[in-house]
C-alpha cells in the first residue's frame, strides 16, 4: 500500500513539474515575442542597438528545451535552470521594450524603473545560463567538489554586476535622445563606476572561460562515449564564447548560436545521436575553412588583379574565380584530413589504415608482419588492446572448455583487450585462419566514428598475414617431416639391405662355396644346393623389386602419368573421367610422383567420403606448371571441418615443390586443385 502511495505521489509530482515547466516556457516565449514586437514598434531614435541580442534567442530556445527535458526527466536541475534563465532573458527583453516605449512617450520615471526590471532579468539569466549551466552540463552535477567555489564565484560576480548596473549613476553620454534617470542611482559611485564595470566584465569573462575549462576537464577524464556526450555542449559554448568575447560587432552571430546551446545540451543529456558530433564538427570545420580561405583568396586575387589590370575588370574577376575554383578541392581534402586526424588520430580513415597496413605487410616477413599489423590496427581503432590468434579453436576445431580458445599457432597481444573483448573471425578465401580480439575504446579524444568500416578494412590484411603465418609454419613442419622421412627412409633401406638383401647374398655366397666343394665329391648334393641357390636368387630379385617399388610407383614408368592416373580411375567406385591436356610424358620425376600421389589421395577421399556420382580428373600441362584438378559432384566440404592427414599430405606434397594445393567447395561437390611448378 505504501509503495502504491509513493508511486502515485511521485507521478503526481512529475505531472506538476511538467505543467510548471510548460507554464514557464509559455510565459517566457510570450514575453520574448511581445517584447520584441514592442522594441520594433518604438521610434527609431529610441530603438535599442543592436536590435537583436543573445537574450532574444535565450528567451525562446532555453525555456522550450528545458520544458522538453523536464517532460522526460522532471528532476533535472539543468532543465529548470534553462526555464528560469530563459524566463529571465524574456523579462529583460520585455522590460527593455517597455522602457524604450515609455521613454519615447515622455514617461522617463517609469522608464527608469523598467530598466531596473531589465537588469534584474539579465542578472537571473546570467547567473543561471552563463554561470551554472556550463558547470553542470551534461550530467547535472559539478565536475567535483573543487568546482563549488567556482560556481559560487560566478554567481557572485554576475550578481555584483547586476547590482552595479542597478545602482550606477546616470551616464554623462547617452545614445538615446534623453538620459533615462536611475531611481536607485548612487552618485557616490560615479568616480569608480567605469573601473568597477571593467573589472566585473573581466571577471565575468574569466568565469565563462572557467566554465569551458570544466567541460574540457570532464572530456579528458571521460570514456569515449562520454567524450562525444560532452562534445555537444562544449562545442556550442566555445563558439558562443568566442562571439561574445569578440564584442558587439559579432552579437548577431552570438544570437543565432545561442539557440544551438540548449539543443546541444539536450542531445548530451538524452544521449541522442551522440555519434554524429564528430561528423558535425568535421563538416563545420571543413565548411568554415572553405568559406574563409576561398573568400580570402577570391578577394585577394581580385584586388591584386584590379591593381595590375585596372582597365580589365572582367579579367580580374575571371582570374579570381579560376584561382578560387582551383584551390577548392585540394583545400577541401586537406581540411578533411586535418579534422580526421584531430578527431580520430592518424588512422581515422579506412583508406589511410589500409595504406599503412599495406606498407607493413609488404615490408616484413609473416611473423614480424603480424606484430606490425596488430600495432597498426590497435592505433587505428583507438582501443586499449588487440590480440591476434593464428590457428587455435577457430581453425583446428572446438577447444576445451566453453569460451576457452584452442591452442593457437601464434599469438600476438598488444595492450590489454579486457575481460570481454570483441571477437572478429579471420577468414582467408573461405577458410578460417584465426581470430582477432578487440578491446574497449582507449583514452583518445574520440573513438573512431567509422569503427565498423575500419575493422572491415583491417580484417583482410590481418587474415592475409595470419594465413601467411600458417603457411610458413606448415612449410617449416613440412621441411622437418621431409628431413625426418628422408632419414627414416635411409634407415629402412639400410636395414632392408643389411638384414634382408645382404644376408641373402651372404647365404648365396656360402651356398656357392659349399656347392663348389661338393661338386667333385658329391655331385648330387651340389645339385640340391644349386636348386636352393636358384630359389634364393628369386627371393632376392623380389626384395630388390619391392625396394624399387617403394621408391617410385612402377606404373609411372610403365604407363606414364596419364596412364597411371587412368589405372587409378579404373578401380572400384563411382565413374572417373580422366582428361589430359598437354604433353605429360616428359615431366620431372618429382612432379610426376607428387601429381600421382595427390590424384590418388583425392580419388580415395571422393570414393570414401564424398558420396559422389561422378569424378573428373584433369591434368593440364603448361609451360611453367602442371595443374592437377580433381572434382566430384558429391556433398561437398562440411561447414566446420578439421584438416585431416589426407588434406595435409596433399598440401605438403605441393609445398615441397614450391606449389599450392587448394581444397574448396565451388557450388556443389569438392574440388582439389594442385599447381606444381615445373
Amino acid at each position: 500500500m505504501t509503495d502504491t502511495l509513493s508511486a502515485s505521489r511521485a507521478g503526481s509530482d512529475a505531472g506538476g513539474a511538467r505543467w510548471a515547466a510548460g507554464a514557464l516556457a509559455a510565459l517566457a516565449v510570450t514575453l520574448t515575442v511581445a517584447g520584441t514586437a514592442v522594441q520594433l514598434s518604438v521610434p527609431r531614435e529610441w530603438a535599442p542597438w543592436p536590435p537583436f541580442v543573445p537574450d532574444h534567442a535565450a528567451g525562446l530556445a532555453f525555456p522550450l528545451t528545458g520544458a522538453f527535458l523536464i517532460r522526460h526527466r522532471p528532476r533535472l536541475r539543468l532543465a529548470w535552470l534553462m526555464c528560469v534563465g530563459g524566463l529571465g532573458s524574456a523579462v529583460a527583453i520585455m522590460a527593455v521594450g517597455l522602457q524604450n516605449a515609455s521613454a519615447a512617450g515622455g514617461d522617463l520615471e517609469s522608464a527608469g524603473w523598467l530598466r531596473i526590471a531589465a537588469v534584474a532579468g539579465w542578472a537571473v539569466a546570467a547567473c543561471t545560463l552563463s554561470s551554472l549551466l556550463p558547470l553542470l552540463s551534461p550530467d547535472d552535477r559539478l565536475p567535483s567538489r573543487r568546482w563549488l567555489p567556482v560556481a559560487v564565484l560566478t554567481v557572485v560576480v554576475n550578481l555584483a554586476e547586476g547590482v552595479r548596473n542597478a545602482v550606477r549613476p546616470a551616464p554623462l553620454v547617452n545614445r538615446y535622445p534623453e538620459v533615462i534617470p536611475n531611481p536607485l542611482a548612487v552618485e557616490a559611485l560615479a568616480p569608480y563606476n567605469a573601473s568597477l564595470q571593467a573589472g566585473l566584465t573581466l571577471a565575468m569573462n574569466a568565469c565563462v572561460v572557467l566554465g569551458l575549462m570544466s567541460l574540457v576537464g570532464r572530456m579528458r577524464r571521460a570514456a569515449p562515449a562520454g567524450r562525444r556526450q560532452i562534445a555537444w555542449p562544449l562545442s556550442a559554448f566555445v563558439v558562443y564564447t568566442a562571439f561574445v568575447l569578440l564584442g558587439q560587432d559579432y552579437w548577431a552571430l552570438a544570437t543565432i548560436w545561442t539557440a544551438a546551446i540548449p539543443v546541444a545540451i539536450a542531445f548530451a543529456v538524452l544521449r541522442h545521436r551522440l555519434y554524429g558530433i564528430d561528423t558535425v564538427i568535421s563538416r563545420t570545420v571543413v565548411a568554415t575553412g572553405l568559406v574563409v580561405t576561398v573568400g580570402a583568396v577570391y578577394f585577394g586575387v581580385s584586388a591584386l588583379a584590379g591593381l595590375l589590370l585596372s582597365d580589365y575588370d572582367q579579367l580580374a574577376g575571371l582570374a579570381a574565380t579560376l584561382t578560387a575554383g582551383a584551390l577548392f578541392q585540394p583545400l577541401r581534402a586537406r581540411l578533411r584530413r586535418m579534422t580526421d586526424a584531430m578527431l580520430y588520430g592518424r588512422h581515422g580513415r579506412p583508406e589511410e589504415l589500409a595504406r599503412r597496413l599495406t606498407i607493413e605487410v609488404g615490408a616484413r616477413e609473416p611473423a614480424n608482419a603480424l606484430a606490425a599489423v596488430t600495432s597498426v590496427v590497435r592505433d587505428g581503432l583507438g582501443v586499449t588492446g588487440v590480440v591476434v590468434e593464428v590457428g587455435g579453436a577457430s581453425v583446428d576445431g572446438p577447444g576445451g572448455a566453453a569460451g576457452e580458445p584452442g591452442r593457437a599457432e601464434m599469438r600476438v597481444e598488444l595492450g590489454v583487450a579486457g575481460a570481454k573483448p570483441r571477437e572478429v573471425p579471420l577468414v582467408w578465401h573461405g577458410e578460417p585462419v584465426g581470430r582477432m580480439l578487440i578491446g574497449p575504446p582507449g583514452p583518445r579524444r574520440f573513438s573512431a566514428a567509422y569503427t565498423e568500416r575500419l575493422i572491415g578494412a583491417a580484417v583482410p590484411y590481418v587474415a592475409d598475414v595470419a594465413h601467411a603465418v600458417l603457411m610458413a609454419a606448415d612449410l617449416q613442419r613440412s621441411r622437418e617431416r621431409i628431413l625426418t622421412a628422408r632419414e627414416e627412409e635411409r634407415r629402412r633401406l639400410r636395414r632392408d639391405l643389411h638384414d634382408g638383401l645382404g644376408m641373402a647374398l651372404t647365404n648365396m655366397a656360402m651356398s656357392l662355396s659349399i656347392a663348389r666343394i661338393n661338386l667333385r665329391q658329391a655331385p648330387s648334393a651340389a645339385d640340391a644346393l644349386l636348386l636352393d641357390l636358384r630359389s634364393g636368387m628369386d627371393a632376392v630379385s623380389q626384395e630388390v623389386r619391392e625396394l624399387v617399388y617403394g621408391l617410385r610407383p612402377p606404373t609411372l614408368d610403365d604407363l606414364g602419368l596419364a596412364g597411371a592416373v587412368r589405372a587409378l580411375a579404373a578401380e572400384p567406385g563411382p565413374p572417373v573421367e580422366v582428361v589430359a591436356e598437354g604433353e605429360t610424358g616428359d615431366l620431372p620425376a618429382a612432379v610426376e610422383v607428387a601429381a600421382y600421389r595427390i590424384a590418388q589421395e583425392a580419388l580415395t577421399n571422393a570414393r570414401k567420403h564424398a558420396a559422389a556420382g561422378h569424378v573428373t580428373v584433369t591434368l593440364t600441362r603448361s609451360e611453367r606448371a602442371l595443374v592437377v584438378r580433381v572434382r566430384d559432384d558429391g556433398k561437398g566440404l562440411p561447414a566446420v571441418r578439421r584438416s585431416g592427414v589426407g588434406f595435409a599430405s596433399m598440401r605438403e606434397r605441393a609445398a615441397e615443390l614450391g606449389g599450392t594445393c587448394l581444397i574448396t567447395s565451388p557450388g556443389t561437390g569438392t574440388q582439389v586443385e594442385a599447381i606444381l611448378p615445373l
